[in-house]
């Protein structure tokens, strides 16, 4: 027998994205179903940002081991128990997960439902012998990482994001498909954890960011003995567990005992009856307007599954306008010009707005700032010295963009992203008292630095001069 169930909005997908939507309707009073067909917390909880950066953290805590000389430290070869490492990435997964639990959003008073969601029509959504008719519909369910085309891949066993946080062995060689960031930071990670690691990049390596910056920390990972390969292009890869082998255009051949891809994503729009529900989708993910609705205006797609930049703090914030079209009925248009991303290699990379070539095109001048981490004195009591900061402004001292590259560059980019957001002028950063010695003087100085030629000017010391007259 068919159970029927309306709903006020229903969700599909309980990854950062869906969970944002389902929790904020249900404490709205609305009729909520959610529908996850896989881990609660998605792709970011369970096989991406948070594992991620569990292991990078027990990666940086065994380099801590070899790097202490510069500090007078006799440097020590760190003893990796890669099980033990495995275990504290499953703790944090552990910890977090009550938080995105059935329990949690049932708790909540969202109907959660555990199985593949398929549109029957413009207006339902059936889960097993359930069909569901809501108000409003907005599918999250993510993406996965993307496959390329390369002869003899799908006859070789290979590594995702999904199943590489499952290792509880350091791989001997990892070779990396896709120099993009989670490709140098997992290679970063496995380095420092034990594996020789060898990257393979068609292209150049992290090149959604502003090459002078990156280029820093491809060369920290080149100190740290990772092999990149960069306009290097794979023509075959075969082998088995164990002994994997990739040949490139060159004719070079590297051998490995690990592959992992990491060369993109894939939205997931498979399995859903995209088209009986009337909505556009292609591979590159769900098509939608300025405020989130497809096709079929009923319903609403966020996240990774539209493509662009797919990133957790982007689903979130889409759930947001999500709740306030949807709910509240007030027009929200998804604006992406002071949206932030952080790669966290080490040293970090962390952009906000428009990079200096994106500026040049749009801008018939600019200014550029920069001021280095060996300028900052607490980066020198650290020796964390490789890195700068660079701002990026009109002629009126409006800020188009800021990279910063170095230690705690991610958490360095706040106050850079309220400036752009909210249009504050240079002059005001240039103003604020910083604690000293903190990394957070770099954003003050580069400020101040905009400022620099005209305190210092000519001028300046002419008016100081006609001053000392009066006394």
């Amino acid at each position: 027998m068919v159970k029927k169930i309306k709903a006020d909005i229903c969700v599909i997908g309980a990854g950062s994205g869906g969970l944002s939507v389902a929790a904020g309707a249900a404490q709205l009073g609305a009729r909520t179903v959610l529908i996850e067909r896989g881990l609660m917390g998605g792709d970011c909880l369970n096989t991406g940002c948070v594992p991620s950066k569990a292991l990078i953290a027990a990666a940086k805590h065994a380099f801590d081991k070899v790097d202490g000389e510069r500090f007078g430290i006799a440097p020590a070869k760190p003893k990796v128990d890669f099980a033990k490492v495995n275990a504290h990435v499953r703790g944090v997964i552990d910890a977090i997960a009550p938080n995105d639990s059935v329990a949690r959003f049932e708790g909540l008073g969202v109907n959660v439902m555990q199985g593949q969601g398929v549109f029957k029509d413009r207006r339902t959504v059936v889960v097993g012998n359930t069909e569901i008719r809501a108000r409003r519909f907005v599918i999250a369910t993510g993406s996965r990482a993307g496959v390329p085309p390369v002869p003899g891949l799908d006859t070789v066993p290979y590594l995702t994001n999904e199943n590489l946080f499952e290792l509880t062995v350091c791989p001997a060689h990892l070779i990396i498909i896709g120099g993009g960031p989670i490709g140098m930071e997992m290679a970063q990670a496995h380095r420092r954890l034990g594996a020789k690691v060898t990257v393979i990049e068609a292209a150049h390596a992290l090149s959604k960011d502003d090459p002078e910056l990156t280029r820093i920390v491809i060369d920290q990972l080149m100190r740290e003995g990772i092999d990149i390969l960069e306009s290097a292009r794979i023509t075959s890869v075969e082998g088995e567990e164990g002994a994997i082998s990739v040949t490139l255009e060159s004719g070079k051949v590297i051998k490995g005992s690990n592959l992992l891809v990491a060369a993109g994503r894939i939205a997931n729009v498979d399995g859903m009856g995209l088209d009986k529900a009337g909505v556009k989708y292609s591979p590159r993910g769900i098509s939608v307007d300025d405020s989130l609705r497809t096709a079929n205006r009923r319903i609403y797609a966020i996240g990774d599954v539209i493509g662009g930049l797919q990133f957790t703090h982007v689903a979130g914030y889409h759930a947001g306008l999500v709740i306030r079209s949807a709910l509240f009925r007030v027009p929200a248009k998804a604006d992406y010009a002071n949206i932030p991303w952080v790669t966290y290699t080490d040293p970090e990379i962390a952009h906000v707005g428009e990079t200096e070539e994106q500026a040049r095109a749009h801008y018939k001048k600019i200014n550029v700032l920069r001021w280095q981490f060996g300028e900052n004195d607490r980066a020198q009591a650290t020796r964390q010295t490789d890195g700068h900061i660079k701002v990026i402004t009109d002629m009126h001292s409006r800020i188009l963009g800021c990279t910063i590259v170095g230690p705690e560059a991610g958490e360095l980019l706040l106050p850079w992203i309220l400036a752009k957001s909210r249009g504050i002028r240079l002059s005001a950063m240039a103003g604020i008292v910083a604690p000293y010695p903190t990394l957070s003087e770099v954003s003050k100085r580069v400020a101040g630095s905009y400022y620099t030629p005209t305190l210092f000017s000519a001028k300046t010391r002419a008016l100081v001069r006609f001053l000392r007259i009066f006394g």
